[in-house]
């Protein structure tokens, strides 16, 4: 039985305007609003250089529904580039980008098949063996009810069987849930391989079959970090070959820098220095959250004589001009308290709000996010943000306190 490779991708989020980035030099922010558009590139470049069978992309190519005219021509070329290449290109549209926007149209080059708006086969033959794409394009945005049970059996052993499903497992309300499915009813299908969409995390939720989750190709926030880019699949009837490609033209991450003894700024602002220069050559150009660790109560009372803002000019001023380039988007500092009192006021208070579950936070939250005009601005909460307010939580309580140390932030 013959082998077959092609490129899985999703969520390419073409022309995201990275909101929330505030401060960052005009240059820097331009090349971070490009960063989509460079990520696209390198994967259209990979393909022309290794020439896969095909491409799928499995939803939100667009960032939003009116699809801009420049993600829509950017898209275009990169197409006309894989025409001419002789790779064909399976898309199926998400929740972002669903066929009911409004836009002015680009034709596409005519290999490329856009999936519709109903679950649809597609068939296609690589060096004498059939492989059959199943599919679907959002036909409005809120497509909340199962689209699995329309998708087919498998209907014979001999062809190669792959859906595409831009989705998020049922139950699991991390994210915004649309087009729910269990792995169970996606197994029941028989198919070969389920290439996914939707969910930002890179993630293989099954072996066998494989259903992968290959992430965004670029990250956007601070909730998208880590490695980002899309995976080459080499697929036979016995083994599955999935290998990363990373695409991202600016990383998002944190970066933890341990203070102990430090009395003067420059000691600091070394040490900031040494560790973030250390994370952008292992990464290339970032934008990261900076966490102050191990503060003694003596290097605490240095950083108290300055306010947190100070420090973070401070830092971003030391890292200007450095390449690769990294902005430091927050800084926060975590200092040792010494008071017994308060320290023990601090932990009671601390335990009881770290044995809250997710639900729990939800309720209490409840206001915010059940607010008609606040509600549709934010994000699914998930467990970085709450692991953020737990040391807001505890940064309010140490800076109220009559304690010999501030914390700053």
């Amino acid at each position: 039985m013959s082998t077959i490779r092609f490129i899985h991708t999703a969520d390419l989020h073409l022309d995201s305007p990275f909101k929330g980035m505030t401060g960052l030099p005009p240059a820097r922010l331009n090349e971070l609003r490009d960063s989509t558009f460079t990520a696209f590139n390198r994967l259209i470049d990979y393909a022309v250089e290794t020439s896969p069978d095909f491409l799928l992309i499995v939803g939100d190519i667009y960032d939003g529904e009116d699809r801009s005219l420049r993600a829509q021509r950017k898209f275009q070329e990169g197409m006309e580039k894989l025409h001419e290449a002789e790779i064909p290109v399976y898309i199926t549209y998400g929740n972002h980008d669903h066929l009911s926007g409004n836009w002015t149209r680009f034709e596409l080059p005519p290999n490329v098949h856009e999936f519709s708006g109903e679950v649809e086969e597609v068939s296609l033959t690589v060096r004498g063996q059939e492989v059959v794409l199943h599919g679907f394009s959002y036909p409005n945005r809120h497509v909340r009810e199962e689209m699995i049970s329309k998708y087919p059996v498998a209907s014979d052993n001999y062809s190669f069987h792959i859906g595409l499903l831009h989705g998020s497992i049922a139950g699991n309300d991390t994210h915004a849930v649309y087009s729910p499915f269990t792995i169970g009813e996606l197994q029941s299908k028989h198919y070969d391989y389920w290439a996914l969409g939707h969910i930002h995390l890179r993630q293989q939720l099954s072996e066998d079959p494989p259903i992968v989750y290959p992430g965004n190709i670029q990250g956007r926030h601070r909730n998208e970090s880590g490695e980002k880019g899309f995976y080459e699949v080499e697929l036979s009837k016995s083994e599955t070959i999935l290998s990363f490609v990373p695409t991202a033209a600016v990383h998002f991450g944190k970066v933890q820098i341990p203070c102990v003894n430090i009395q003067h700024a420059n000691e600091w602002l070394a040490n900031c220095e040494e560790a973030l220069l250390s994370f952008a050559t292992e990464n290339g150009p970032s934008v990261v959250d900076v966490e102050i660790l191990n503060l003694d109560e003596e290097t605490a009372a240095f950083f108290a004589q300055t306010a947190e803002d100070v420090w973070l000019d401070a830092i971003r001023e030391v890292m200007d001009g450095k390449e690769p380039f990294v902005w430091v988007q927050r800084l926060t500092v975590t200092a040792t308290l010494h008071n017994k009192e308060n320290n023990a006021l601090v932990e009671s208070v601390l335990g009881q709000v770290d044995s809250w579950s997710s639900e729990q936070w939800k309720q209490v939250l409840g206001e915010l996010y059940q607010h008609v005009r606040t509600a549709r601005y934010l994000d699914p909460l998930t467990e970085e943000d709450i692991h953020d307010l737990r040391n807001e939580v505890e940064r309010h309580l140490l800076n109220e306190l009559p304690t010999e140390l501030e914390v700053i932030r």
